[in-house]
């Protein structure tokens, strides 16, 4: 998003800044090599470090899953300990999740990711592929709710979310921003959840933006390569060409994307982040579920990046 287009966006329907935007990867949530499988100790770790890093108080709010869960016989609710607690104090902000193992194989299979909606294969992928990636989503808002997150699915093809060659041709973000001003966390889901993070922060301004991922952050070559490096701080200029700058490198750094994935992979994530950080907002890549990622959500990273931090910084240049 250049300068021009910065100037003609409509109208932000946002009341006021939230305070960040956390993008789940898929990767870090589901077993990405196991057909729609969720790893629920990362998971729940997640859900715990955005409870500590976004409701003020101390002592863990009452669950919002009232709902029957697997082997259980009945279901869990206790209204009785909401009584004890004042007002839950959660700071304003917005979950994107990926996919991971949900849905990149049905869309992969149907072509849904290339469009053409008049195919059967197509109509029927797509239908397949909306299956599995709300159910993902679903049990990213319960993991949330059983925290005392007051979150809500939302899904960017029922709020009236159009794409055209895998970009936003037009997004209603009006009822993310009546859900964040009722005192809800929208959770959002194959549109990559990066475009839909970089269309979201160019409204909503919020203060920083945390990617959580299943690697440490940027690398200057696949991680699981011998001598990968850590990428801590890259740099984007204002026409949204980006540079690293620390470490600095002698050779040019290698992006790959995975075969089945239909989003874009580490190029897309890196592409989305610059646009973002174009706005003057800092974008933060690190690991899920980590001491380094609970650090990026509470935004203690804004005043400065610790030496011992693990994890990449993409920032404006300015």
């Amino acid at each position: 998003m250049d300068l021009e287009e910065q100037q003609t966006l409509p109208h932000s329907p946002f009341a006021q800044p939230i305070r960040c935007i956390v993008k789940l990867g898929g990767a870090a949530i589901t077993c990405k090599n196991e057909l729609e499988m969720i790893n629920d100790e990362i998971l729940h770790k997640v859900a715990e470090q955005l409870r500590q890093a976004m409701i003020s108080s101390s002592q863990k709010p009452p669950g919002m899953d009232w709902s029957k869960r697997h082997g259980a016989s009945e279901i869990c609710c206790n209204p009785d300990e909401f009584k004890d607690h004042s007002v839950i104090d959660c700071s304003p902000f917005i979950v994107v999740h990926g996919a991971g193992s949900f849905g990149h194989f049905q869309a992969s299979k149907s072509g849904v990711h290339k469009g053409q909606l008049n195919k059967p294969i197509v109509k029927g992928g797509f239908v397949a592929t909306r299956i599995s990636v709300t159910t993902l989503n679903l049990a990213i808002v319960r993991a949330l709710a059983r925290e005392g997150i007051p979150s809500i699915g939302m899904s960017p093809f029922s709020c009236g979310w159009f794409t055209k060659e895998k970009h936003i041709s037009s997004g209603d973000l009006s009822s993310v921003a009546k859900a964040i001003e009722s005192g809800f966390t929208p959770g959002c889901s194959i549109l990559s959840g990066d475009v839909i993070i970089s269309h979201l922060a160019a409204y909503s301004k919020p203060k920083y933006v945390v990617f959580m991922t299943d690697v440490y952050g940027v690398y200057d070559r696949p991680p699981t390569e011998p001598d990968a490096m850590l990428l801590k701080e890259i740099a984007v200029a204002e026409d949204g060409s980006w540079s690293v700058i620390n470490p600095m490198l002698q050779n040019s750094v290698e992006l790959t994307v995975a075969a089945h994935d239909t989003t874009g992979g580490m190029e897309t994530k890196i592409s989305e982040a610059a646009m973002i950080a174009k706005l003057g907002i800092d974008v933060y890549i690190v690991k899920a579920a980590t001491s380094h990622s609970l650090r990026a959500l509470s935004g203690v990273l804004r005043s400065g990046i610790p030496n011992d931090w693990l994890g990449t910084v993409v920032r404006s240049s300015r």
